[in-house]
């Protein structure tokens, strides 16, 4: 599961090794046991970019089919917290940095131009099973 937090047309990032060619990753993780889908994000985005979050609306779901994974994305909107207070040992894969980084600037960092606009768009057609990943361009 990962979470979106778009402000003044910058996404929050990680910069950290991914199972893919790129460093840079939506926040999130996996579901603890009697956790529901909004606590893990929650847990997840503290965890992991030192934030408190307002879980919002569905904006995906498809699947890893590579990996048998489903990954759900939610909207994320920032309460309270300091960015970049990453929760020592909390992630398997060190965070070398957390950022909010300008949506133009997506594609230099690997995201494909389908889901930057998809960014910029607003996500149309939220809360869609969108398929296989490369469907919403990652």
């Amino acid at each position: 599961m990962t979470g979106v937090v778009i402000e003044d047309g910058q996404i929050l990032l990680l910069d950290q090794d991914t199972d893919g060619p790129r460093s840079w990753s939506l926040p999130g993780g996996k579901v603890e046991n009697g956790e529901t889908l909004v606590e893990a994000l929650v847990r997840e985005m503290r965890e992991e970019t030192g934030i408190d979050v307002e879980v919002g609306r569905l904006l995906y779901a498809c699947d890893y089919t590579w990996a048998h994974v489903a990954q759900i994305t939610f909207e994320a909107r920032r309460i309270r917290g300091q960015l970049g207070a990453v929760a020592q040992g909390a992630d398997t894969r060190p965070i070398r940095q957390v950022a909010l980084v300008p949506l133009d600037d997506l594609p230099r960092l690997g995201f494909s131009e389908k889901f930057t606009k998809l960014c910029r768009d607003g996500f149309p057609g939220a809360g869609s099973y969108m398929g296989p990943k490369s469907a919403i361009g990652l």
